[in-house]
């Protein structure tokens, strides 16, 4: 019996079997292979989104890219795109700067195994930007990437190339010498703290859109609730915001999210109204309905209804203050559950 995976998305109703049958085929996946599909997966709805920044192939602009990607040394990526691409003149795969491998271009390239150099073929990834390939070097060598703590964990960015050294990613036991000379030759750009990149649908889940709020607490971790413009990202940051003033009026106590993101049909699903608010599904609209540990939900929506000057529900009652945003208009807007 076969199954065309179009057809088993379109009649995919989150039953049990349905779930596991999903759980097992990601399970078959390679890493590469989960990352090609999210790529050609998101790719219709990047599209709608205005363009990514762009940076020059240049040791300044690497270095800036490295920065908005998250990199604690930024040098220590210049550094390797000089190394990796003789500054910029050569790629393995297209925009691939770093020699990252995977499914892509088939070149000749120089490993060092068992004590000298060999030349064999392998496959490198061809990237759409030049941006995009250093956050991809970026979230899977720098930042924690699955069960592999990141070189962002260096207290320095000489250790930060020794790392990359230790935990494999060159095969050449003097590559972090090399990338020590070249960062030796640009010592001015050096800084001790990275640009945050800014929140967008695309974020990691762990991504924090406030100290104390991330992206999986208004998604559940799920692609599904996943925003896909960048205006509901917009929203969710403001509102997330306001949780933070809620949270430290209330002594810091922990913030519960019980609900943000439920496009639809998830919205229709868990019996939300139609067009809720919850559904994000216009600017400035979006809401989230939440608890604080250890204090009474009455005396915190009193605090919020007279703080928050837009869409608040009354939900005390059943364990929850739902705050939200009703459009561009932001009227002030209460109702009880």
């Amino acid at each position: 019996m076969s199954i065309k995976l179009n057809d088993a998305a379109k009649y995919y109703r989150k039953l049990e079997h349905q779930i596991k049958a999903w759980d097992w085929l990601q399970e078959q996946l390679t890493d590469e292979q989960l990352d090609g599909f999210a790529s050609r997966y998101r790719k219709k709805e990047e599209s709608r989104e205005p363009a990514k920044e762009s940076f020059s192939n240049t040791w300044e602009g690497i270095y800036a890219a490295a920065q908005r990607a998250g990199a604690k040394f930024p040098a220590c990526v210049a550094a390797q795109w000089a190394l990796e691409s003789d500054w910029g003149q050569h790629t393995s795969g297209k925009n691939n700067f770093f020699g990252l491998k995977g499914s892509g271009s088939i070149v000749d390239t120089q490993e060092f195994i068992d004590g000298k150099w060999i030349t064999i073929k392998a496959g490198f990834i061809d990237f759409p930007d030049l941006y995009t390939c250093v956050t991809y070097l970026v979230e899977r060598w720098y930042k924690d990437y699955s069960r592999y703590k990141g070189v962002n964990r260096a207290s320095n960015r000489n250790e930060c190339a020794k790392l990359l050294v230790s935990e494999g990613y060159a095969t050449d036991l003097t590559y972090s010498e090399k990338l020590i000379k070249i960062m030796d030759q640009k010592p001015t750009l050096e800084v001790s703290e990275p640009v945050k990149p800014k929140f967008n649908p695309w974020s990691p889940y762990t991504y924090k859109i406030t100290p104390n709020i991330t992206y999986g607490e208004l998604t559940l971790n799920q692609e599904a609730r996943r925003f896909t413009k960048q205006y509901q990202c917009a929203t969710a940051q403001e509102l997330c915001e306001f949780l933070e003033r809620v949270r430290k009026q209330f002594g810091n106590n922990p913030i519960i999210i019980t609900s943000a993101s439920r496009p639809e049909p998830i919205n229709s699903q868990v019996g939300g109204v139609k067009n809720s608010e919850h559904t994000y599904n216009a600017p400035s609209k979006g809401a989230v309905d939440f608890y604080i540990k250890n204090v009474s939900t009455y005396t915190v929506q009193s605090w919020c209804d007279k703080n928050w000057p837009y869409s608040l529900g009354y939900g005390a009652p059943k364990g929850f203050v739902h705050l939200g945003l009703r459009g561009e208009e932001r009227s002030k807007i209460r109702w009880d559950y």
